[in-house]
């Protein structure tokens, strides 16, 4: 090998860097693919009045997940609804996943058993088939793999790609939540690893434990916004952390955007444990993560549909690109947003 050849760190470009790279090579052949790499799904055309949206993610141990304080059947419901989110973001129901597994020889069959028997009750919960996949060993840990397949009209699938300046930047739920469940969790594990006399005091964590260990896709956004006739002009799940998410949108629309720190939606039981930490809450909820609640931008002409809604927060605007995206902070002062949520390349 010449001592001139030069290697760039998956590091330098951290996941969505990696994505654009890989990007660039991938040129669609088939004029029914509608959108590829680049969104929450992919979209392959059908029919006129009919898309199939497919969207795949994989769980790591180690790096997504910590069996010590992740139960398995937890593991199974979470691994599923985490990918059904991104094909809820697409404004599409989902209808069937393929589950691939990998474990090692230090898991028993009934350990297998309980990670599927999760599966199968967000299946039965969301309505969805687990029509195949795959199963195989590993050398390191316990890896799952799940792709969903949904359908939608064409006409209501919603991209990231698509919002215009004027619109208003909405979500749905509360933020942060996830993150702090997990910050609670390793407490505990510390705790535990130092002392293994002393157990767990989690009782009063009830809402942000659930948030982590076993979230909710929102299935009841789509169906909410299909009944009050509202089809976003963008959207994407929280999956990453919001300040990440709001990017994404500017990113690929072309758009800045206004964030206003008051409004971002955190729940009570959110800020007090955020406290405990001394971590802002607002912190939490911008680059905390898992939270899937939904983002998405709507015509300023549907705002007053969502007048009220215990269901939808408005977070803010769109604005024009060269405006960059902003976080106005409850002094008054802004700041520009910058991600720093989860990066499973940067993170060990």
């Amino acid at each position: 090998m010449s001592e001139n050849n030069k290697f760039t760190p998956i590091k330098t470009l951290g996941e969505y860097g990696l994505i654009d790279r890989i990007k660039l090579n991938a040129r669609n052949k088939n004029k029914n693919t509608t959108k590829g790499i680049g969104d929450d799904a992919a979209v392959i055309a059908i029919s006129k009045n009919e898309s199939v949206v497919i969207s795949a993610d994989m769980l790591i141990e180690g790096v997504h997940f910590d069996l010590m304080y992740t139960p398995l059947l937890h593991l199974g419901y979470k691994a599923t609804t985490s990918n059904l989110s991104d094909i809820y973001a697409m404004n599409a129901k989902p209808e069937q996943i393929l589950v691939s597994i990998a474990i090692s020889n230090k898991f028993s069959v009934e350990a297998i058993e309980e990670i599927y028997q999760g599966i199968k009750k967000a299946c039965d919960f969301y309505a969805v088939d687990l029509v195949g996949g795959d199963t195989t060993s590993s050398t390191t840990g316990l890896v799952i793999s799940i792709t969903a397949i949904g359908r939608a009209n064409p006409r209501n699938i919603t991209y990231r790609n698509t919002a215009k300046k004027g619109d208003v930047l909405m979500v749905s739920g509360d933020l942060g939540s996830a993150y702090l469940g997990l910050q609670i969790l390793e407490r505990e594990k510390a705790v535990f690893t130092e002392n293994p006399n002393m157990q767990p005091q989690l009782n009063e964590y009830q809402y942000l434990l659930q948030r982590q260990l076993r979230p909710e896709a929102r299935k009841d956004v789509v169906k909410m916004l299909e009944e009050m006739q509202v089809v976003p002009t963008a959207m994407i799940d929280v999956s990453d952390g919001l300040a990440s998410e709001v990017l994404h949108i500017c990113q690929q629309s072309k758009v800045g955007a206004i964030v206003y720190e008051e409004k971002i939606p955190i729940d009570p039981s959110a800020v007090e444990v955020s406290c405990d930490f001394n971590i802002n809450p607002t912190t939490c909820a911008m680059n905390g993560g898992e939270d899937y609640e939904l983002l998405f931008a709507i015509n300023l002409n549907d705002l007053s549909k969502f007048k009220n809604h215990p269901h939808f927060t408005v977070l803010g605007e769109l604005v024009s690109e060269e405006k960059g995206a902003k976080l106005k902070l409850k002094g008054g002062n802004s700041c520009k947003i910058i991600a720093q949520g989860w990066n499973s390349l940067l993170e060990k």
